[in-house]
């Protein structure tokens, strides 16, 4: 759990470097890739939340 939040927040703060990379050289590849980075992270997040919920689901039953 600790490993995962920590991937998670490394590929967070990875997407926001090339925002800010972005920004600064106004060069359109560092928003495609922030993009990128933040897409896949958030369906990422999306999926083990899913896995937490049938965890819990399967403990009712």
């Amino acid at each position: 759990m600790l490993l995962f939040r920590l991937v998670i927040g490394l590929l967070l703060v990875a997407g926001i470097l090339c925002f800010a990379f972005y920004i600064g050289t106004r060069d359109v590849r560092w928003r495609y890739r922030g993009q990128l980075i933040i897409k896949w992270t958030v369906l990422a997040l999306m999926g083990f939340a899913a896995v937490l919920v049938l965890e819990r689901l399967v403990l009712l039953l």
